[in-house]
């Protein structure tokens, strides 16, 4: 029998992809009908092989193509693509290409639908691009991942984990990459010692963390907000110019200007308001509210369109922005600088004195910004006090817009939007990056005008789209669930305020309960309770109205510069007037995984925020351990109370451990602990003053202790006193002989045998 010829490298390795899922020498062998010998030769060549990388070593002695997937794997969610498909990856890729897509069946796990990051089991399908991906079971988060800075402890260099809720510290294996002390660094853990703490392998030096101006670049990772643009998108923003007038509205006369923050680094809508010359409209406005023409530079499905849909939003921290789109179109293009030519979406609006929407316009114009102002700046002028600038504005611009903005506030008060009282916080640093000061960001009306500008534009918006028979995005806000409900009428009841279950839960309602609290101690509380019974808002392609504002339908239209929804908006709104360059295409994907995306890219944003603002507080406070604070309790969990400082707007904990000596009682539809035995009680809202105990910067951690209690000491048992009671009687006590009598007698009968 003639023996087979040995196949080539190139032979082996096209077999195992041709062959589903991972194969074996015994595989290879059968397919090549090989002998004895040739099998110890095929042992040595597979190992060259998997030296060299071009195939894959698992388990069993199998081999796989290593760019290709098994049937069976571990994938990770990584986002949602511009069709609205879910998207997935290797949770584990060596090959040096870039991974194959992986396209997520739109089968929901038991759980609910996974999030970005969030890893399964899952079963592969081959298909012409990529992969299908089923799921087969949801897994936890790898737990190898650590984010941390490098620091020195007693002469040993050490992981610092960002995680507030990781508090042990990683030593650093010897095969690490390099990193200095204070370097920011991912790590993956390797195991542990039998005694003492974990291992960790850094793999990724990220950047220097040293210095205030780090506390947002550790947000920034942590949550995984991409920072850097693909090159061709910013190749694609540096190329662009000044779009031409061609058949744009000149709107360049028109005195429009921006009312922003004096910290704002973009400028994305500009507004006007003039009495309506209309004899049938006698105390109406129109009213113009130009937004920046962001669709004329960002195209659907070309390079800039992808990294903005990818990032969802800009994030904002005070010492940086993670924009959305590259600086040349965010605070060049896009951005309505005064003085300077842009290409604006504008909307035409005409009011009644009674704040109605009469009639809507939108058009695209070439615009000219008058002036560039600040809330400040604005209000400062309408109180009587004018600056330069201002004075010259005040007849013809900035009292029109006031007496336009009084019109719309009525009306707001008169369908009953809700009025909550969220005090604001915000940091300020100084010239060398450090906190000078943390204070409460204050509430002008020059705020709330551009607020109800921007409402009305975002409704005239919504109507348009209706009217056009388009797809909008909608910012949808469900009312408050019948659970939600119920846990409030609680809260209430408790603090004597009625609040029937079975009534109509509208905006208004929770206005009364709101007012009539104004005035009392629980005021705060109450907004708090209230901020709790609320739904999530979210972006949908089907409406269903938004509660909070007491709005029939509502769209987001007016930011396009930082929100991606807005751009859709805008793009359906082209295609609804006049389609032209940047409409939104027939083939425009599925919105409602669009929206899926958003909001999840949304809450990375805020949580981001949220976590850079505590670690700016942490270390604003870091000197000051062992201070006491005044302070409002604004969380009850029952492991312990959160705190909110007066005047700094910090968050911190007061673990259980900590409160007055005694077993506390979390009663969680209340919001209160209560102490069994001592009958302390705390409340959410509560006024308390608090020790701080321990700040870390790092994780924005911050632990304080309730001052101004004294612990009780235990109550301790009565000691025995011997003799002191007459013994319990189990029956007759039964006569007998001591041990020690008894054993006398023993060794007496053994001396006589």
């Amino acid at each position: 029998m003639a023996k087979s010829p040995f196949p080539s490298k190139q032979k082996i390795l096209d077999f195992v992809r041709d062959t589903p899922g991972r194969v074996g020498k015994r595989e290879i062998a059968r397919a090549f009908k090989l002998d004895v010998d040739q099998k110890r030769l095929l042992k040595s060549v597979l190992k060259e092989m998997k030296n060299e990388g071009v195939l894959d070593a698992g388990r069993r002695k199998q081999v796989s193509d290593p760019t290709t997937l098994p049937n069976v794997t571990i994938i990770e969610i990584s986002g949602v693509d511009l069709d609205g498909e879910v998207l997935a990856k290797p949770a584990k890729w060596d090959a040096e290409i870039a991974p194959p897509t992986i396209y997520m069946s739109p089968v929901r796990t038991k759980t609910g639908a996974l999030g970005i990051g969030d890893r399964a089991l899952a079963r592969l399908k081959p298909i012409e691009d990529g992969y299908v991906a089923e799921i087969i079971r949801p897994i936890a988060a790898a737990p190898d991942d650590v984010l941390g800075i490098v620091v020195q402890v007693e002469g040993e260099r050490r992981i610092q984990p960002i995680e507030k809720r990781n508090r042990n510290d990683y030593v650093i294996e010897r095969s690490s990459i390099e990193a200095d002390v204070g370097d920011l660094v991912r790590a993956e853990t390797i195991g542990r010692n039998r005694i003492g703490l974990k291992r960790a392998k850094i793999v990724e030096r990220i950047a220097e963390a040293e210095g205030p101006r780090a506390i947002s670049l550790i947000s920034v990772h942590h949550h995984r907000i991409p920072v850097s643009f693909p090159e061709a998108a910013s190749k694609q923003a540096e190329d662009a110019k000044a779009a031409p007038l061609g058949k744009r509205d000149d709107l360049r006369s028109v005195p429009l200007v921006t009312i922003d923050g004096e910290d704002a680094r973009d400028f994305d809508d500009a507004v006007f308001a003039e009495p309506d010359d209309d004899p049938k409209n006698v105390d109406g406005f129109k009213i113009m509210v130009a937004i920046a023409d962001v669709g004329w530079y960002v195209r659907p499905g070309d390079d800039l369109d992808k990294a903005a849909f990818e990032r969802g939003n800009s994030v904002y921290f005070p010492d940086r922005v993670v924009p959305m789109l590259p600086e040349e179109l965010s605070n060049g293009w896009c951005s309505l600088r005064p003085h300077e030519d842009r290409p604006c979406l504008v909307a035409h609006l005409r009011i009644d004195n009674a704040g109605n929407l009469l009639s809507k316009r939108f058009k695209r114009a070439m615009m000219r910004s008058h002036a560039r102002l600040t809330y400040n700046q604005v209000q400062a002028a309408q109180d009587g006090n004018p600056d330069e600038m201002t004075a010259q504005l005040m007849d013809n611009v900035i009292k029109p817009l006031y007496d336009a903005f009084a019109v719309l506030l009525a009306a707001r008060e008169e369908r009953g939007a809700l009025e909550l009282d969220l005090p604001e916080r915000r940091v300020i640093l100084d010239d060398n990056g450090s906190i000078a000061k943390v204070e409460p960001r204050e509430r002008l009306d020059s705020h709330k005008l551009i607020e109800e500008f921007m409402v009305l534009a975002n409704v005239a918006a919504a109507e348009f789209l209706e009217e056009k028979k388009r797809p909008c995005m909608y910012r949808i806000h469900d009312e408050p669930s019948l659970t939600k409900i119920e846990s409030l009428s609680e809260v209430l009841q408790s603090i004597g305020v009625r609040f029937d279950k079975g009534q109509v839960v509208t905006p208004k309602r929770f206005n009364q309960i709101l007012a009539r609290a104004a005035d009392q101690p629980y005021s705060q509380m109450m907004n708090d309770v209230v901020l709790r019974s609320q739904s999530q808002a979210k972006y949908e392609p089907n409406n269903i109205g938004h509660f909070g504002l007491a709005l029939r339908r509502y769209c987001h239209f007016t930011s396009p510069i930082r929100r991606y929804s807005d751009l859709l908006v805008h793009r359906a709104l082209i295609r609804g007037m006049t389609p032209s360059a940047g409409s939104l295409p027939e083939d425009h994907g599925d919105f409602v995984k669009i929206g899926e995306h958003l909001c999840v890219t949304e809450r990375r944003a805020q949580v981001a925020e949220r976590d850079a603002m505590d670690r700016y507080a942490a270390d604003y406070l870091k000197d000051r351990v062992g201070a006491t604070f005044g302070a409002r309790i604004s969380g009850v969990s029952r492991f312990g109370l959160f705190v909110n400082i007066d005047g700094i707007g910090a968050d911190g904990l007061v673990p259980i451990r900590s409160l007055p000596d005694d077993y506390y009682v979390h009663d969680e539809d209340r919001h209160v602990l209560t102490g069994r035995s001592n009958k302390l009680t705390f409340r959410l809202g509560d006024r308390v003053e608090v020790n701080l105990v321990e700040a870390t910067p790092v994780t924005g951690g911050l632990v304080f202790e309730i001052a101004g209690y004294t612990t009780p000491e235990k109550t301790k048992p009565k000691p025995h006193k011997p003799g002191g009671g007459k013994p319990r009687k189990f029956g007759k006590k039964v006569k007998g002989k001591s041990r020690a009598a008894r054993r006398a007698k023993r060794n007496q009968v053994a001396k006589q045998t």
